[in-house]
């Protein structure tokens, strides 16, 4: 069915608003606070942000990215967030309709936005996300068709149990850890959902975008080899490229090698 420009404007906005609580998660997870209060304060000066300027994407327009009691700067990250938000709010409807597994995706990537973020300002990835999340993909595959029980099972153990493997053996040769945890976790909560072809893909798609943004981060500002960049976004981008593209850009990836 078609969507009309109000429907996807509405869309847009409660993806807004949701970008606003991904905030708070990414603000406060990481410090073990709650997600439920209190009130939203200031890092500054910690006066309680008024309703008025807490306006998803719109306040800090209008505040100029600055606090209204003591005029110190506010990151640029929470407007971004905000609109990413709304911007997926709309493609995933754009993709699936106002089918259930709308929901379930938008859900997945909003995990894996705030996952983003945490892991590029602490280098962390929070249990409290990907835990509940592994379990959460395989309770849905019982009552949702696009991924069978059996399939998110597999997706569970390919994905952590492979990149699990991939990092012990790297240890062994290394003496030295080359993926946390996390980024384990993180993989299988991706397999519970998409199932083991989404793992690989994402595995595939997040080491190729990942070594692309590693060179070029070394020749930009010249830093030696060992230098840290955390992989969770990486395997966030290669899972939201499997949720979009993964189909279409498997099928040309497999056409190409016949061709060849």
């Amino acid at each position: 069915m078609p969507l009309d420009t109000y429907t996807l404007a509405v869309t847009f906005l409660f993806g807004l608003a949701v970008g606003s609580f991904l905030n708070v998660c990414i603000h406060r997870l990481p410090r073990s606070m709650s997600i439920s209060g209190p009130r939203s304060l200031c890092p500054h000066c910690q006066a309680v942000i008024r309703w008025y300027d807490n306006i998803p994407f719109l306040s800090y327009l209008v505040l100029r990215g600055r606090c209204r009691k003591c005029g110190e700067g506010i990151s640029p990250r929470y407007p971004l967030v905000e609109f990413v938000s709304g911007l997926f709010t709309v493609a995933v409807l754009l993709r699936f309709g106002f089918e259930p597994v709308a929901a379930v995706m938008y859900a997945l990537i909003c995990a894996l936005i705030v996952i983003t973020f945490i892991d590029l300002d602490h280098q962390i990835i929070p249990d409290v996300i990907t835990l509940p999340g592994i379990a959460l993909g395989l309770a849905l595959s019982f009552v949702l068709p696009d991924v069978s029980w059996k399939s998110s099972l597999l997706g569970i153990l390919v994905g952590g149990g492979g990149l699990l493997a991939v990092a012990w053996g790297y240890s062994l040769l290394t003496g030295k850890d080359g993926m946390g945890g996390g980024d384990v976790k993180l993989l299988a909560m991706q397999g519970a959902f998409l199932g083991p072809g989404g793992v690989l893909f994402t595995l595939m798609a997040g080491a190729f975008v990942g070594s692309l943004v590693g060179v070029t981060l070394m020749l930009v500002q010249k830093q030696d080899r060992k230098m840290v960049v955390p992989f969770g976004p990486f395997l966030a981008i290669g899972a939201i490229l499997y949720i979009f593209w993964g189909h279409p850009l498997v099928a040309w990836y497999m056409g190409f090698f016949r061709q060849v």
